[in-house]
């Protein structure tokens, strides 16, 4: 892996990080404040934490000048997919094995952020990738 590479998942791994902090603050006030069910809850704080992470990583770690809304709809793809399957599991291990929820939220992020960089790296963003660049 090149120098160049290393830093963009460096960056990634940055952003993710702050997507994750703002995933488990909202996950937080919507559970244990709102009392929202523990589903709900997640996703609200998915959606939050994808359009944080999905603007910050096309500007600064892919520095693509693809379409937005094209890319957007790529990894809404994504999503379409990874929500209703993390969201079962999430259900399942909580509800029906007793999981801890956090336990579960931190599991469920770290598989979402291998298997997103993968996805944006080569199918959003890899035809893309430092077009933005000055």
């Amino acid at each position: 892996m090149d120098k160049k590479e290393i830093i963009r998942v460096v960056k990634f791994t940055l952003f993710s990080a702050s997507a994750g902090l703002i995933e488990l603050g909202s996950f937080t006030l919507f559970n244990e404040v709102l009392h929202l069910k523990y589903w709900l809850s997640y996703l609200i704080a998915l959606v939050l934490s994808v359009l944080w992470n999905f603007t910050l990583n096309r500007k600064f770690t892919f520095k693509s000048a693809a379409n937005v809304p094209v890319a957007m709809l790529k990894v809404a793809c994504y999503y379409a997919v990874f929500t209703p399957l993390s969201t079962l599991l999430v259900k399942y291990l909580t509800e029906t094995l007793g999981w801890n929820e956090y336990v579960v939220t931190i599991l469920n992020m770290l598989i979402n952020f291998v298997t997103e960089f993968l996805y944006q790296r080569f199918f959003v963003f890899g035809k893309s990738i430092d077009t933005a660049e000055k």
